[in-house]
């Protein structure tokens, strides 16, 4: 059925029913369907992809998948709460915001495959450059080094590269101007900050330290039976964006921020001339996933900045 068709149905539902609960996976439908359903009256749910093929029989088709979880939201209703995962819904408002800080993403990530492919192209002529190889000194030595053929096929990613990358600082500087209105830890960036604050969206939404843990995915993964436990690295289940600003903060913190408690707690792998590479990044998730319980409790009020040792820049005025 069509979209339209759809909102019938769910309609002719209502017509039958008290109340009409429905479900569907997050994904490609974003959350304009969720919205209208809601101004319906329907009590929607979007819940994180999955498979459904509990009992591993190999077999999945959208019948089965549609059956799944109907079973599944009949549980949910009743009040089992972990039938499966709801996502939170942003207002419309948050995602507006949070879709520029991403856009800005994707266009820094396609700028460095643009220059990646230049950069390969002239490799194959023994021509090795590094940065910004489209501007400046480098791009005249190419021009005077490149055969002209290979000059004229990096031209054309050098004109997509410009425009991409006028779109990305425009953007960026947009997100930076929103970040230094707010109040920010000290050495950490208007930009780190914003992105944070709007992939999070708003920080009352988790109940206790654990969801916290869990969205940004700096949990240890675990595999325990019986009397055996065994621990891994980070299960990366969460929010991947988030978990990238909060291990860039935390490596600017050890600079700026010193006096903070995990910081702290940590300083003895920092400052050992024998530690690893390794047993330093190991330092850094510990703290990173610190640092976002801490987040969450100054933002919803629970603690003050000032008790873990984090030192804020003065707001802008």
């Amino acid at each position: 059925m069509t979209f339209e068709e759809l909102l019938h149905f769910v309609a002719r539902q209502q017509k039958l029913a008290g109340k009409v609960y429905t479900c569907y996976e997050a994904g490609p439908f974003g959350y304009h369907l969720h919205r209208r359903l809601e101004a319906m009256g329907v009590t929607n749910f979007v819940v994180q992809p999955q498979d459904w093929d509990d009992r591993g029989k190999g077999v999945k088709n959208d019948r089965l998948d549609a059956l799944a979880l109907c079973q599944r939201l009949d549980r949910y209703v009743r009040g089992n709460q972990k039938a499966f995962s709801v996502v939170r819904v942003p207002s419309e408002e948050e995602e507006r915001e949070r879709a520029m800080s991403r856009q800005r993403q994707q266009l820094v990530r396609e700028r460095q495959r643009l220059a990646a492919m230049g950069r390969s192209l002239l490799a194959m002529h023994n021509i090795h450059v590094t940065g910004r190889w489209w501007k400046g000194k480098a791009w005249a030595r190419i021009k005077a080094q490149a055969p002209g053929w290979v000059v004229e096929r990096l031209e054309v990613n050098t004109a997509v590269i410009v425009s991409v990358e006028a779109h990305e600082v425009k953007l960026t500087g947009a997100i930076q101007e929103a970040g230094r209105q707010k109040k920010i830890p000290r050495g950490v960036g208007p930009l780190t900050f914003e992105v944070l604050r709007r992939e999070v969206g708003d920080w009352s939404r988790f109940n206790n330290r654990r969801q916290v843990s869990s969205y940004t995915g700096l949990c240890p993964r675990e595999h325990s039976s019986g009397g055996k436990r065994r621990t891994g690295s980070v299960s990366k289940s969460g929010n991947p964006r988030v978990r990238a600003m909060l291990l860039e903060m935390v490596w600017r913190m050890i600079r700026w921020q010193p006096d903070y408690q995990p910081l702290k707690k940590w300083e003895a792998v920092f400052k050992s001339p024998t530690a690893t590479s390794e047993a330093k990044k190991k330092a850094v998730v510990a703290i990173a996933r610190q640092l976002a319980v801490d987040l969450w409790r100054v933002f919803t009020g629970q603690a003050a900045a000032e008790k873990f040792g984090l030192i804020y820049q003065a707001e802008a005025a």
